[in-house]
């Protein structure tokens, strides 16, 4: 064998097929896919998902990925899909709602695979700048489709809305998301001196704000796009700009009351939903929420310890719901609050698996830098969010919480070990 044959990196040698260098490339650009796709379509997710699982395969480390399990940020999540599972044996719903309830669970196995995969590959951010240019051109859609509602498929109210794909409350988690973030690199950018870039990505800021405001928006996003801003002002701005930005937020926001009906109605039909639900039992959307967590709460209080079980609880709200049209005889298998869904189903056993999950992830984004906001950013929203719906086991953001942690996650842990990604291959 030849001195110069001998010399030559491994990954120039084997096949491709057996050359994690090359895998990890491919496992990046299906990453890459999957974001572009999140806001788009559930299907594509799906399908890329399996895909990226294919892809990460050959490059896995097996020693080091079975450490990585036995962390905290990974076993946690594990341990709350193993309590879906084993929690069908005690549940009294049919095993086909049993085994369908543990789905919206598993996407949290990704976690572990996404870390192991970015904790390696120097190439995460590609992962984020896909899902801003995707959800950068849903929102030029939603405005087209708001001028001319023929361009969308769906009906003809939602498509008056701005809604070309999925749903408002899903775009506005997007935009949301995505308007908060551009914060941090706005503000390095602009110490850095580096004006042209901030002003840019100011514009990108900023239009995702005007879509919400002039177009539609979600109440879950009202609420928690100012904590979200709390959460930016207190770790990287000092107090002079801090008064500076909530002065400007407040002309804005004052503006926007003044010149939207939709931002005006939005905000409205929290009083208007409530004084309805209060005096009238009208099942409108803020008394249906307010009707399931009364519910559950008395569901919870009925299982306390290991709950009633995996897809238990279309059947709890069956057995006690009303006849008639009113809010009381509304019938459903999430009660629209995370902390309760899990407790219905898997009691004090599950709420402590899920808040130790959110806290630990929390942890793992202390300290600065971009990975380290962008994860933090994803925890805190599905935090908030995630009193108003159940948005661990929604899909869509399920989904950006699985991919935001698992990408931002892994660049953390590989900040913190030094890590190296694999050497490319010799072309030579």
């Amino acid at each position: 064998m030849s001195a110069s044959f001998v010399s030559r990196p491994i990954s120039a040698v084997l096949p491709f097929w057996r050359d994690p260098a090359r895998w990890t490339t491919v496992a990046d650009v299906v990453a890459v896919l999957l974001a572009l796709s999140l806001p788009w379509s559930t299907s594509l997710v799906g399908i890329l998902s399996a895909v990226l699982l294919g892809a990460v395969a050959p490059t896995v480390v097996p020693r080091e990925y079975l450490a990585l399990l036995k962390q905290p940020i990974c076993a946690v999540p594990i341990a709350l899909v193993a309590l879906a599972l084993v929690g069908t044996l005690w549940s009294d719903a049919a095993w086909g709602a049993r085994l369908y309830a543990v789905g919206p669970t598993a996407k949290l196995l990704m976690l572990p695979v996404l870390l192991h995969h970015f904790q390696r590959s120097s190439r995460g951010e590609w992962v984020f700048t896909a899902f801003l240019i995707s959800c950068a051109l849903l929102m030029l859609v939603s405005w087209a489709v708001f001028l001319h509602p023929a361009l969308s498929s769906k009906p003809a109210e939602e498509a008056a809305r701005g809604i070309f794909v999925k749903n408002y409350i899903d775009q506005s988690q997007e935009f949301t998301l995505c308007a908060v973030a551009l914060a941090y690199p706005i503000i390095m950018l602009l110490r850095s001196g580096r004006t042209a870039m901030a002003l840019l990505l100011t514009v990108v800021a900023f239009s995702f704000f005007v879509n919400m405001t002039f177009v539609v928006v979600s109440r879950t996003a009202l609420v928690t796009v100012p904590i979200m801003f709390a959460v930016f002002a207190f770790l990287h701005l000092r107090w002079r700009s801090i008064v500076l930005i909530v002065c400007a937020a407040a002309v804005f926001a004052a503006v926007a009351w003044q010149t939207s009906p939709t931002l005006r109605w939005t905000a409205e039909t929290f009083s208007r939903d409530y004084t309805l639900y209060k005096e009238q039992n009208v099942p409108t959307s803020i008394g249906l929420r307010l009707e399931f967590w009364r519910k559950s709460l008395g569901f919870f209080v009925e299982a306390p310890i290991i709950g009633h079980g995996t897809g238990a609880t279309r059947g709890l709200f069956e057995r006690v719901a009303t006849h008639g049209h009113e809010a009381s005889s509304e019938v459903i298998g999430n009660p629209h609050n995370q902390t309760l869904n899990v407790a219905v189903q898997w009691g004090i056993a599950g709420v402590a698996l899920l808040f130790a999950m959110w806290l630990l992830h929390l942890l793992m984004f202390r300290g600065d830098g971009f990975a380290t906001w962008i994860g933090l950013l994803v925890v805190v929203q599905n935090i908030f969010t995630s009193l108003f719906n159940s948005h661990i086991f929604d899909f869509h953001e399920g989904w950006m919480y699985v991919l935001g942690v698992g990408v931002a996650g892994g660049m953390v842990l590989k900040s913190a070990a030094g890590a190296v990604e694999p050497a490319p291959p010799d072309r030579r």
